[in-house]
């Protein structure tokens, strides 16, 4: 039998291995975007074109980030877990020796396949090596492990292409990618399912083709317009993939996702409050550059900086978070969270073009806490609110409300802005390309927008914290 110091051991080896992967991931998300520009004019090439070297991997995580959650739970997380790390440090390497565009592309939908199993299977697998009552402390310092990852993904790109040319981004995932495999084969436990599970092909191919037209019809709907054919069959297919899917599901008897989890009132608040946030934030992060750069006049050093805050901001409060909802429960800080970043939604709205950085300071540093208090407690909830056994699809859940938030953000509020700063100019335009004030006009009409998502999601969270106070 292990001694209790070596089981204390093996769950923060766990951890530490979880955090490596979600590091990795998050931070090759964002690395890629400092290099577009660089890889248009190295493969000579259309921003059209390039735009998918970044539009292929997050369509990738998007579409098959459930599936894999629930092979998980069929066939058990370690292999699947361990075979993404693998997969995404080959990818990694052969991205870096791509000679032309088409083949990066191809190796950085590979890449995201490894990173659906990092990302999917990594929170479940870290639910089942913690008990409940230290879920939240657990998943807190995994906030911590997505806010570096954040902050370092731009810098670190920025550093090794200025020293070393754009395939060292790739390149540099190489000895972390082979450090987390190893950890992943020692540190992870087999688990090995229970009962007759089988894997839902239809319900899993449906559910995955429903989920990549609707994130195709987001993400392309920006550059041609959501009326157009395409995009509108795009949404159509979506549709009758959705229907499709539930009716599968209600007569399998191994399903995909267990629609009865639903019922649960717990998880489907917590489902919707996330994703909302998500929605929210993803929004303003996309606006902000452009309000810091082409408003208040801050070169790129400095706008990367200001950025900084609110993720940093985060990191430093998640682990606290999470240790506190072990101890008083998730429903306080969720609500706390939730009003904080509500509030400083409305505080932005009121910079303008005369604000300084220290305003900017001021609101981005309360809107970091907030995400923080929300996000390590709602991701314990999500995952405290199915049984074991589902543990998979619940860290599917939690990763798909994050991707559909931002896929949903930064089309909405983006198109949303473009229309405003139109409508104020009162000549089609791009936003970039318009005057000041134009701009800000565009920027508070969208945060207006934005803080009624927050307020419906306070609302929301209220509900869940005075249920909870009922039943004691």
């Amino acid at each position: 039998m292990s001694s209790p110091t070596q089981h204390t051991t093996k769950k923060w080896m766990v951890l530490a291995t979880v955090s490596i992967g979600v590091i990795l991931a998050t931070v090759d998300a964002s690395i890629v975007n400092v290099a577009l520009p660089t890889l248009v004019e190295t493969f000579g090439t259309t921003f059209a074109v390039i735009q998918w070297v970044s539009l292929g991997y997050l369509l990738t995580l998007a579409s098959l980030t459930m599936a894999v959650g629930r092979l998980g739970d069929v066939v058990g997380k370690k292999r699947i877990y361990t075979t993404g790390f693998a997969a995404f440090t080959l990818a990694s390497v052969l991205s870096g020796l791509s000679p032309d565009v088409g083949y990066l592309i191809g190796f950085r939908v590979v890449q995201a396949l490894g990173a659906v199993m990092i990302l999917s299977l990594g929170v479940a697998i870290l639910t089942e090596a913690f008990p409940p009552s230290e879920r939240g402390r657990a998943l807190g310092w995994v906030g911590t492990a997505v806010s570096v990852g954040i902050v370092t993904g731009p810098v670190l790109g920025g550093l090794l292409i200025g020293g070393f040319g754009w395939r060292a981004i790739f390149f540099v995932n190489l000895p972390i990618g082979i450090a987390g495999t190893w950890m992943a084969v020692r540190h992870v436990p087999a688990t090995i399912p229970g009962g007759d599970r089988r894997f839902d092909v239809p319900g899993a191919a449906l559910l995955t083709l429903t989920l990549a037209s609707l994130s195709l019809g987001l993400t392309l709907g920006q550059d041609v317009g959501y009326r157009s054919p395409p995009i509108l069959t795009a949404f159509g297919i979506a549709g009758l993939g959705a229907l499709g899917f539930l009716a599968v599901e209600r007569r399998v008897t191994s399903p995909m996702v267990r629609l009865d989890l639903f019922e649960n009132p717990d998880l489907s608040a917590s489902i919707v409050t996330g994703f909302l946030s998500f929605v929210a934030l993803s929004g303003l992060f996309l606006l902000l550059p452009f309000y810091l750069e082409d408003v208040l006049g801050f070169d790129v050093r400095a706008v990367g900086l200001l950025l900084g805050i609110a993720p940093l901001a985060l990191g430093t409060v998640a682990p606290f978070a999470g240790a506190w909802s072990d101890r008083i429960g998730v429903r306080p800080l969720t609500l706390a969270g939730l009003g904080v970043m509500a509030a400083a939604f409305l505080g932005f709205r009121t910079l303008d073009g005369s604000s300084t950085w220290w305003q900017f300071a001021l609101l981005a540093l309360p809107f970091g806490l907030g995400i923080g208090l929300f996000q390590s407690p709602n991701n314990s909830a999500i995952m405290g609110s199915v049984p074991r056994s589902d543990s998979g699809v619940a860290g599917g859940m939690l990763t798909l409300t994050r991707l559909l938030g931002q896929i949903t953000g930064v089309a909405v509020l983006g198109s949303l802005w473009a229309a405003r700063v139109a409508a104020a100019t009162g000549t089609p335009i791009s936003p970039p390309k318009a005057p000041p004030w134009a701009q800000v006009a565009g920027l508070r009409d969208t945060l207006t927008l934005s803080s009624g998502l927050m307020v419906v999601a306070v609302a929301i969270g209220a509900w869940a914290f005075h249920r909870d106070r009922r039943r004691g």
